[in-house]
């Protein structure tokens, strides 16, 4: 039998049932009643905008965190931003001991000063309307000269204060504010952010990107932030206009013909030309006539006319080398201010002048790795000028290494980007002082050496120049009292190696991991060893220069050469593409 008690427990549990019911069903209504209305109904909350600094600059719709200068309605932007904007060639050099700007193109040179209203563009005055200035240890730039050498384009709203930074040739979307009520501009993409405008129904907005149904857009003022996109739609295409360039420079003119060059050694008396032979296939000679005497940038020159008549009327063009004479103190003082650069680069320009030269090759060598910036500046800072005078720029770099003073302070990939040729020195795999006897270039180490810089480096081979010893080294390897194998080098040209194998009846044999001949001997109780410098030598490193497309040759130095040797290179160049 049912208990009154057992009735009164069945009803609280359905009673309790229900309410439990009641109370699920209460919580869902509430929950997705505020899930939609977090989803369809925005907010009408109202922010005021706010940026980083007072005249915000804005790029690509983005706050950046700097700000401008404002003088007289001008527009003046800080030295920081537009490294980050311009980029790892770094364009823009301040020297803060002389307040100095210098700015370079491909084709243009800007130096000017701090609170100054001129200055000079290449070798003509460049006049402002107001004056670069440093504020808090900052520097600030107008935008006048950044307009025309750069392309960027500064737009100032002035009830704003936005800064809006375009750049030339950037392409913008366009879009109509579709809201008869007015589209909202949001803190961030949901309806829920409070707004910061209204943009009445037909004005105009820049898209800067678009993410998850939204648009990141600018308005009139400069002001941005989130637009919903159903309530856009879009227009056109704001196309920003290019400058107006030069046509680049072209530094080889010889139609259909690979670079053949050949160093001339100048020492202390003037080349006798009437000494020199045919040389068939060459077409640049470059004179070792100019050299850096002191830290002042002073350049002691040893050109001579008679010589550059000779080689024009060879056929030759002259590309002078400028070399630092291998002093690393005087070339850090040299390279380290805007004077002293700029005073180097008038005096080559006056030289090349004078003495109707073509180019400038130049060879700074055993220079301290701390230097690597300024020497790449010094470039950067020579090549418009060169360039404006018809003249090419080459330099000269050793094979990659861990050597600071002879590799390192080469900032490779930088200056493959300014000058028209890089001579890769490749030679002097085994040096002077080698504690090992061998090959000065053996072609596996030559080959090495040059992917390296075309692969590593990214130098275009349209610009790198293979630079071939045409001398070696005479190597005596003798032992001592304790029994140590003691190894030094001499190096010699090719008529000496020559004339070695015919008195002393040698048989060279290839060594075919070096891919060059090679002899040794017995003289004085030492073994005397030679890696030949010859026609199969020379010819298997332009083979190389063809297989990788370069430039050209070059060969170190003239007056180490056979006769022979010029027709062989020659004929093996001639199969270049």
């Amino acid at each position: 039998m049912e208990t009154n008690v057992g009735r009164a427990t069945r009803k609280r549990r359905r009673g309790g049932c229900g309410l439990m019911l009641v109370l699920f069903f209460a919580a869902a209504i509430i929950t997705f009643g505020w899930f939609g209305y977090m989803k369809f109904i925005p907010s009408n909350e109202h922010q005021a905008p706010s940026y980083s600094s007072a005249n915000p600059i804005v790029v690509s719709g983005k706050d950046t965190g700097y700000g401008a200068v404002i003088d007289d309605g001008g527009v003046k932007l800080p030295l920081p931003l537009l490294e980050t904007l311009l980029g790892e060639d770094k364009p823009i050099h301040y020297e803060e001991e002389s307040k100095t700007l210098v700015m370079t193109t491909a084709d243009k040179v800007l130096r000017l000063k701090t609170d100054a209203l001129t200055g000079i563009m290449n070798q003509s005055d460049y006049k402002l309307t107001i004056a670069a200035e440093v504020v808090d240890n900052t520097v600030y730039i107008p935008t006048e000269p950044l307009e025309e050498l750069f392309g960027i384009h500064a737009e100032y709203d002035e009830a704003s204060s936005i800064i809006t930074i375009v750049r030339e040739a950037e392409a913008i979307q366009l879009a109509e504010a579709t809201s008869k009520d007015g589209s909202a501009i949001r803190v961030a993409p949901s309806i829920r952010e409070p707004y910061l405008f209204k943009v009445p129904q037909g004005d105009t907005v820049r898209i800067w990107e678009e993410a998850d149904g939204w648009m990141l857009v600018q308005n009139t003022a400069g002001h941005v932030g989130y637009m919903n996109k159903k309530d856009l739609r879009l227009t056109k295409i704001d196309q920003i206009p290019e400058r107006e360039k030069p046509k680049a420079f072209i530094p080889w003119k010889v139609m259909g013909s690979k670079i053949n060059l050949t160093w001339e050694a100048v020492y202390n008396r003037k080349t006798d030309t009437s000494k020199i032979g045919d040389m068939p296939g060459v077409n640049v000679v470059s004179p070792t006539w100019f050299e850096l005497k002191d830290a002042k940038g002073t350049i002691e020159g040893k050109a001579d006319p008679a010589y550059v008549k000779w080689a024009h009327n060879r056929g030759y063009q002259v590309w002078g080398l400028f070399s630092n004479g291998f002093e690393p103190k005087q070339t850090t003082e040299a390279l380290s201010t805007v004077e002293t650069r700029f005073s180097m680069i008038q005096q080559l320009l006056a030289f090349a002048e004078i003495y109707n030269l073509q180019g400038i090759n130049i060879d700074f060598e055993n220079v301290y790795t701390k230097d690597k910036e300024n020497l790449v500046q010094f470039v950067k800072e020579m090549t418009p000028l060169l360039h404006e005078q018809g003249l090419v720029v080459s330099i000269d770099v050793t094979p990659k290494s861990n050597s600071e003073m002879w590799s390192v302070f080469l900032d490779r990939p930088a200056l493959g980007k300014v000058v028209d040729y890089m001579m890769v020195m490749a030679y002097d795999e085994h040096w002077a002082s080698s504690p090992k006897a061998g090959s000065v270039a053996s072609l596996p180490w030559v080959e090495k050496s040059m992917t390296r810089i075309l692969e590593e480096d990214g130098v275009p081979a349209s610009k790198l120049i293979l630079s071939m010893p045409l001398y070696t080294r005479i190597w005596t390897e003798q032992k001592d009292e304790s029994g140590a194998v003691k190894v030094s080098s001499k190096a010699v040209g090719m008529e000496t190696v020559k004339s070695i194998i015919s008195e002393k009846k040698l048989k060279p044999v290839l060594d075919e991991a070096a891919g060059q001949h090679y002899v040794e001997y017995q003289e004085e109780g030492a073994l005397k060893r030679i890696w030949i410098e010859d026609e199969l030598s020379m010819k298997s490193r332009v083979e190389i220069a063809r297989k990788y497309d370069l430039a050209g040759v070059a060969t170190w130095q003239r007056s180490f050469q056979t006769p022979s040797i010029w027709g062989a290179i020659d004929e093996a160049l001639t199969k270049m593409p």
